[in-house]
Parts: C-alpha cells; sequence; structure tokens
C-alpha cells in the first residue's frame, strides 16, 4: 500500500503531547505493515495513559483493555477522546477513540474495578519464564521494518520457533516528550508486539500477512517496572483467520494474559 508519508515529530520518545488530547507521532511509533502507518503498540499504550488519567480512583484499577482496530492507524497527527460508559461504586467502564484524518481508528474500552486485600487466597496458575538476563539478544528489526520495532531491545529464551517462543522487550523512549506515564502505560504500550516475535511465517513479499484486528488484555495483577515478558504461541486456521495467545510477564512474574485475532492474507 503506498500514501503520502504523514509530517512526524521530532524527539526520543514516541508522541509528542499537544495538549487537549491532540498529539503528533514520531519514527518511534512507525508501523511494520506501512511506513505511513502507526504500529498498534505504543498506539495502545497511549490510550491505555489516557484512560487511566480519565477520572482516576485509588480505590480502582483496570483489569481488562479492550481494543478494536477499525483500519490502518495513520502517522502524524490525531486526538484521543475519553469518556466513561458505565460509572459505578464498584465497576467502571470507560472508553477511549483514537481519532485521525476524521475517523476513528482504534476505539478501546476498559473495566475498571474496585480493589480489595485478596491476598489470602491469592494464587496463581501461570508459569513463571527466563528473567531477561537468562535470554540472549534478539533483533527484531532483522525480521520486521519500522520505527517501532527499532526502537525495543529484546531479549529471546532458549527454544524460540516459528510459531512459539519467549521474548522479553523494554523501550527507552517514554511515551510521551512529558515522559510522565506509568509503569502499566509503558507496558501496555509493548504488548501489541507479542503478534510479531514467534510469526509461523516469515513476513513480506510471496508469503502471508497476518494482521491482528483487536488486542484484548486480561490482568490479575498490576504490573510494574520496565521489562515486558510475552509467552507466545500462535495458531493459523484453515480458513484464514489465526490467534495469537500470550501469557504476559513483568519481573515479578506472570499479571495477566492477551489475545489477538489475526486475518491471513497472502502477499
Amino acid at each position: 500500500m503506498t500514501a503520502a508519508l504523514p509530517e512526524l515529530a521530532d524527539g526520543d520518545f514516541y508522541y509528542q503531547a499537544l495538549g487537549g488530547g491532540h498529539f503528533r507521532s514520531t519514527i518511534h511509533a512507525q508501523g511494520a505493515w506501512n511506513e505511513h502507518e502507526q504500529h498498534m503498540a505504543p498506539a495502545s499504550g497511549l490510550m491505555a495513559d489516557s484512560l487511566e488519567r480519565h477520572e482516576p480512583r485509588a480505590d480502582m484499577r483496570m483489569a481488562r483493555l479492550s481494543y478494536e482496530i477499525l483500519g490502518l492507524i495513520p502517522g502524524g497527527g490525531f486526538h484521543i477522546e475519553t469518556t466513561t460508559l458505565r460509572p459505578g461504586r464498584t465497576i467502571e467502564l470507560l472508553q477511549a477513540e483514537l481519532v485521525a484524518n476524521g475517523r476513528v481508528a482504534i476505539r478501546a474500552t476498559a473495566w475498571r474495578m474496585i480493589t480489595s486485600d485478596t491476598s489470602a487466597v491469592a494464587a496463581v496458575e501461570d508459569t513463571t519464564i527466563p528473567a531477561p538476563d537468562e535470554c540472549k539478544p534478539f533483533d527484531g528489526a532483522a525480521i520486521w521494518p519500522g520505527g517501532y520495532i527499532r526502537s525495543l531491545e529484546m531479549r529471546v529464551a532458549e527454544g524460540h520457533r516459528p510459531g512459539a517462543g519467549i521474548v522479553w522487550l523494554r523501550t527507552q523512549h517514554p511515551l510521551t516528550d512529558k515522559a510522565d506515564s506509568g509503569d502499566l502505560a509503558r507496558l501496555m504500550g509493548l504488548v501489541d508486539t507479542a503478534n510479531g516475535i514467534a510469526a509461523r511465517v516469515p513476513p513480506g513479499k510471496d508469503s502471508y500477512a497476518f494482521p491482528n484486528l483487536d488486542l484484548q488484555i486480561h490482568m490479575y495483577r498490576r504490573p510494574e517496572d520496565e521489562w515486558l515478558g510475552l509467552d507466545n504461541a500462535v495458531s493459523f486456521g484453515t480458513d484464514g483467520i489465526g490467534l495469537t495467545s500470550t501469557v504476559l510477564h513483568d519481573l515479578q512474574g506472570p499479571f495477566g494474559r492477551a489475545e489477538q485475532i489475526l486475518t491471513l492474507r497472502r502477499t
């Protein structure tokens, strides 16, 4: 696909904050499928940040984020509109829409839930993975083009193969030029990378494209720190539809899961 390249902001961050919910992307937010688009990963992190800042409550946290990708996400300028769909004393449903070139490119909803002390019964069935310092450097930019992939530091665990693998990610770039986003937003800005870390087939010409149409994230614990671990498996069906499934980790251990539905297309 060809299109005019957008006017980008310049700096070692993903987005320039212009005020009033308006932003401009930098080269570090550039997508992998088309050079004129944004990658879903930093865009979803910025939307998570907007949702966290919307009428915050100290007794609640976001436990589920659901993103619908409604079309190509243009690079350059855009704005985010955030609202409360369902207010409540113990449960709230929030919505954020990323609007670019006059249309909604991503719609996100988030369940925000009241917290309480349940440490007496806390238990996790997801298994731990090797820590980043037990893994080897991984050059994602050798597989995928685009400024976003080049912005990442990546580590890969033993046993990585097409269709499954364990990869750790982090970035030195803040979400915005203000550099005031929290750990959750920063880590949510890495999750969508899961669809590319153990691709079943190489992306590019004479192969398949497999973009995801959504990103669903469920968190039974609030994540912390700068490293995101992805314990990843990719399934391709026989009728042009696939699924990327990932257990999410921070340095403390697993904290949730992500799912991405894929449309498979010959290139």
